[in-house]
């Protein structure tokens, strides 16, 4: 679609010539995707800079019948921010944190503030804002709240839809709807805003929210146990989790290809171990008190895993700067392996008892299909998400291997489905998936889905062509 300069100039009467981009210099970074797989086509991104103008802005695509695709910080990895129709609307002028309420433990936060910035306001406040993940500098929470991002802190936090109060979102007609609530008790009817989290933007653009905030950690121990075999990582999990408790914040599976991809491509990585393992898990321990041995606990543990040979060595952060490191090397590691070559990622998840045999017998299928190819299964084992990647065989060409990304799909995917599981763990579904989700889901749960989207946007013009056509 073509957009008349007509509408543009009617945007920049709302949002001023700053606020409305249309040179293809300035364009550029709106339209590549963070993995590079598509590009959008689109003359026109529009940067609001408050919720009236945001609400000014979807008046006038509603009038002129305009496809709207909503952006944050472009960190997607399903395409969800791609668009060959209408505007894109970038939130990243509305950055502001309103207000920071610590007794109340909530903040109230604009959709373009980076969680980066939303983490230290937290802490200036002597308080925690727990969504982390790699993309943390430059995600936006409005991107957050519209995928419900995951993160490594899902096992002690929970998912953002879990950190979320209120929210304020503008509707495809324009109107806005204020559910700003900082109350953790409020039954007056549906629970409104969970209609906006993890819908991709596809009901509506969320323009604020209040989050939930915690105690801030006092003490924290981070770790990384080395294991020789795959199903000891389970059983060390188990071991730690009923003595830890809610204090076991993270459990990561990074296996031997992950290190030593992080060693080969990232700078500054270097094994901590001083022979190779087969699998790592970096654990970490947090209390909001300040003489919790935690150390001890997790040593306690370690020794009896030592004892019955779960695991083989750990390795222990004994400064800051050691526990960067180490997390350095799961948080880059998707980074290590694309310069390895062709990767065809599953973000899936499984029960938990069953991650293991996830992985053992994806991977038998998958080497059986390919000789060659390399496994590089990964991420938040202990929540059941599994970031399933596979690299090329390394004398194969990447655009052949790329190829067949279909079939790896399927293969991976039918697994997925057969262990009661999920084929989008935490990313969303975007273009990507949307083949995916159609494939897999009964009929009466997309035939919902399209009930609710016909319902609150009725033109379709809110990110058209996401989750499902």
């Amino acid at each position: 679609m073509e957009i008349s300069t007509q509408i543009v100039d009617q945007f920049i009467a709302v949002c001023g010539k700053t606020g409305v981009l249309t040179d293809p210099s300035d364009l550029a970074p709106y339209l590549r995707e963070e993995r590079g797989l598509l590009e959008s086509e689109c003359s026109v991104v529009v940067r609001p800079g408050s919720t009236a103008e945001v609400s000014e802005i979807v008046k006038v695509c509603a009038a002129g019948d305009i496809p709207i695709t909503p952006l944050g910080g472009n960190t997607g990895l399903v395409s969800g921010g791609i668009t060959n129709d209408g505007i894109i609307l970038s939130t990243e002028r509305m950055n502001r944190i309103t207000q920071v309420d610590a007794l109340n433990h909530t903040m109230t936060v604009e959709a373009g503030c980076i969680l980066a910035d939303i983490q230290a306001a937290a802490e200036e406040a002597e308080c925690l804002f727990p969504l982390s993940l790699g993309a943390e500098g430059s995600c936006r929470i409005g991107g957050n709240l519209s995928t419900n991002a995951g993160g490594v802190n899902v096992l002690r936090y929970g998912n953002t839809r879990e950190l979320v109060l209120g929210i304020e979102a503008v509707l495809p007609d324009g109107r806005i709807l204020d559910r700003l609530s900082a109350l953790r008790k409020d039954n007056t009817g549906y629970d409104l805003k969970q209609l906006f989290i993890g819908a991709e933007g596809t009901l509506g653009i969320v323009t604020k929210a209040v989050l939930k905030l915690f105690p801030m950690p006092r003490s924290s121990v981070t770790v990384m146990a080395a294991v020789e075999k795959l199903e000891n990582i389970l059983q060390l999990f188990d071991r730690t989790r009923a003595i830890c408790g809610d204090r076991l914040t993270a459990f990561e599976l990074i296996p031997r290809f992950g290190m030593e991809l992080g060693v080969k491509h990232l700078p500054g990585v270097m094994d901590p171990f001083e022979a190779p393992h087969g699998h790592y898990a970096l654990i970490q321990l947090t209390s909001p008190r300040e003489n919790d041995d935690l150390r001890g606990e997790i040593e306690t543990i370690l020794e009896g895993a030592f004892e019955k040979e779960i695991v083989a060595d750990a390795v222990f952060a004994d400064s800051e700067a050691q526990a960067r490191h180490l997390w350095k090397i799961r948080e880059e590691l998707p980074a290590a392996q694309s310069a390895e070559g062709g990767s065809i990622k599953h973000d899936v998840s499984v029960p938990v008892s069953r991650t293991i045999e996830f992985i053992q017998e994806a991977s038998k299928r998958v080497e059986a299909a390919l000789p060659g190819i390399r496994v590089c299964a990964f991420g938040h084992i202990g929540d059941g998400n599994i970031h399933y990647n596979l690299s090329q065989p390394a004398d194969m060409d990447k655009a052949e291997y790329l190829a067949r990304w279909e079939e790896f799909n399927r293969i991976v995917h039918d697994l997925v489905v057969s262990m009661d599981g999920s084929i989008s763990a935490e990313h969303g579904i975007g273009l990507l998936k949307r083949e995916e989700l159609a494939h897999y889901s009964e009929g009466l749960e997309i035939e919902v889905m399209r009930a609710i989207k016909k319902a609150l946007d009725p033109q379709g013009i809110m990110n058209p062509g996401k989750i499902f056509t």
